[in-house]
């Protein structure tokens, strides 16, 4: 259609799930709500197998629009093909988008990505993503043409399993902004942040999440125990920033490089020499701006949050973490800068959360953080659309 793009109206990272005996699924289906930000003529997703150790067959895969639970409306159910077939195998390391579906939906609709696979399936590609917003529905059997799954065969899960990016079809001034993390953007800002959108935006902008649970910027596990923990930067942000219609990345991340070395006396795999300097954390935040820049996108970084408490704390580590922070508030080269860790510390114990934002583990935020970390990118983002 003239006058109309792709634009990615929401996405999810790819990263390696956890390694378990039961780590493939047969006759399964997977459905995964997905409440849309922009107004489309038409949409298609993508299925990314990155993190595969060997391909995965696609069975059979649909879109609806979601009714209420894990049920979907059967009158709107189609069939999704891929280069015009129902089935699609995707090779490891590789990612496969469908046929375009007409369907006309409209920002705060909620459709449904139903995927079906009938064959033993590597269930190795994917993440765990939580907030209001982030819930999917797995059954044991066929229910790629159904309305409803089974309640006695089918369960909630928060595991996204290939389904990295649903794309609709929209008018040209239309875009998305990548919300690129660790955990802490895993969990619920960047669904409260879709809300205020949908409550607030003008309509012209997706905020999209591409997270992945225990990354680093500098490093990633090479054994099975810790492999979860996920790709390094430089093994992610270029998967990962391949978007359609994106102008702009938020960033947050790095935590994780402080709080994980411990010595091999405590944990084999995490030896003190994994410890980065501010430099180097820095070094690898400057290759996601570099990089960013290049494909003409806007950067943002957001400081990192409070860790006073966590069972890894010490002083040395939280002087890291706001060396690091300066940096990311004073440096001319991005954007902006989120000031996350301001927003939600104790303004008398900066090291810790304020009252009623520490989830209970001192590294998390609480649902009531999270809000205010939504608040802070929004106000922020926003205000700044003029200048693209």
């Amino acid at each position: 259609m003239k006058n109309r793009k792709w634009v990615t109206a929401w996405g999810n990272a790819v990263s390696i799930t956890e390694r378990k005996p039961e780590n493939y699924g047969k006759n399964l289906t997977l459905r995964y709500p997905i409440t849309m930000q922009l107004d489309g003529d038409a949409v298609r997703i993508t299925l990314d197998n990155y993190c595969g150790n060997e391909p995965v067959t696609v069975t059979a895969a649909s879109v609806a629009f979601a009714g209420d639970g894990c049920s979907v409306n059967a009158d709107t159910i189609k069939k999704l093909t891929f280069s015009g077939e129902p089935s699609v195998t995707i090779k490891n390391g590789k990612d496969v988008t469908s046929d375009p579906a007409e369907m006309a939906v409209k920002r705060g609709d909620v459709i449904s990505v139903t995927l079906y696979f009938a064959d033993f399936t590597e269930l190795r590609s994917g993440v765990l993503i939580t907030g209001p917003l982030s819930k999917g529905f797995f059954a044991v059997g066929d229910y790629n043409d159904s309305a409803e799954l089974p309640m006695d065969l089918s369960k909630r899960t928060s595991w996204f399993y290939f389904l990295s990016g649903v794309d609709v079809l929209t008018s040209p001034e239309n875009r998305c902004v990548i919300c690129y993390g660790d955990s802490i953007t895993a969990q619920a800002w960047p669904d409260e942040l879709i809300l205020r959108n949908l409550s607030e935006g003008d309509g012209t902008t997706a905020y999209i999440r591409k997270a992945a649970s225990g990354t680093r910027i500098l490093r990633q596990y090479d054994n099975i125990t810790y492999d979860s923990y996920g790709l390094k930067g430089r093994n992610r942000f270029a998967h990962e920033t391949a978007v359609c219609g994106a102008d702009t990345v938020i960033i947050q991340h790095g935590i994780n490089d402080i709080i994980h070395p411990v010595g091999v006396d405590v944990n084999p795999f995490r030896p003190w020499n994994t410890l980065p300097t501010a430099d180097e954390m820095i070094d690898g935040l400057k290759y996601y701006l570099d990089y960013a820049k290049d494909l003409g996108m806007r950067v943002f970084f957001g400081t990192l949050l409070p860790i006073k408490g966590w069972r890894t704390y010490a002083e040395f580590r939280d002087e890291l973490r706001c060396e690091v922070n300066r940096w990311i508030r004073s440096n001319t080269e991005s954007d902006g800068c989120i000031d996350f860790d301001r927003a939600v510390c104790d303004p008398d114990d900066p090291a810790a959360f304020a009252d009623g934002f520490d989830s209970g583990d001192h590294l998390h935020p609480s649902a009531s953080a999270y809000k205010r970390m939504a608040d802070e990118c929004f106000s922020v983002i926003e205000s700044g659309k003029l200048k693209v």
